[in-house]
Parts: C-alpha cells; structure tokens; sequence
C-alpha cells in the first residue's frame, strides 16, 4: 500500500544533493524524518573498498542526533538525478534496524511511499537469528 510522499523530504534530500555533493566522493543525499517530525540528512562517502551509501551514514548521523526511530527515508542523485532506490545492502540494514520505516521511491510525478519490508521480499532478517539474551551459544 502506497502512503502521502512526503515532499519535504524529497526537497531537503534535493537540496543536500544540489548543494554537498561534491566530486566523486559524494554523489548521493538521504533525508530521514525522525519520528519526532525532525529531518536528517547525510551524504554517501564513497571509497572503492566499498564506502558507505547515504543511507547508512544518515542512520549514523540520526543517531548522534538522539533520532533512534526514523519514519521515513529518501535517496536522492547528485546531477539532478532524481530519487534514487537504496541498494539491497541498504535495504537489508534499514529494515533491520527500522522494521516500520517508510522508503520513497519512483520518479517524477510517480514517487510512491512503500514500507521497507515490500522492498525486501522474503527477506532474511537479522534480529530473528540472534540469540536471546543469556542464551549460552
């Protein structure tokens, strides 16, 4: 199911892209909104021993915000690319840590809202194979 795009993140993460993203080093924004209405952004520090997407840096970033529950994310290109799908490693890390979390994708006038989970069919999830505490290995 399809919810509201949130246009206020699409244009912060924009607006990180048009503005912070410099070179090769960084080609990608990500806007969050935490559940108590605030917005974070960051930007993907690419390396070629496989740097970081924007997405995770953005977990980071909320987090030394004091942002632990995020509602919804966004992915946006440098260049005036547009709205950009997270990768499957993303996809994989923030369904783990954010099971409820909200992710725009599409293009133009077909940017759609859909929950993480339906972005990762069938998926493996981390926090089911974990032991429980004190449960000796």
């Amino acid at each position: 199911m399809s919810r509201h795009v949130d246009s206020e993140l699409v244009q912060a993460a924009a607006e990180v892209a048009r503005t912070r993203c410099r070179g090769d080093n960084h080609t990608m924004a990500a806007a969050a909104r935490a559940r108590d209405g605030r917005i974070v952004t960051a930007v993907n520090a690419y390396h070629f021993t496989g740097g970081p997407c924007a997405e995770l840096v953005l977990i980071g970033a909320a987090a030394a915000q004091g942002a632990y529950e995020l509602d919804t994310i966004v992915a946006v290109g440098d260049r005036e690319r547009g709205v950009v799908p997270p990768c499957g490693r993303c996809r994989q890390v923030l369904l783990d840590y954010f099971p409820a979390l909200q992710v725009i994708v599409g293009d133009g006038d077909r940017l759609r809202t859909v929950p993480v989970i339906d972005l990762l069919p069938e998926t493996y999830v981390w926090a089911d194979h974990q032991l429980p505490p004190g449960d000796p290995a």
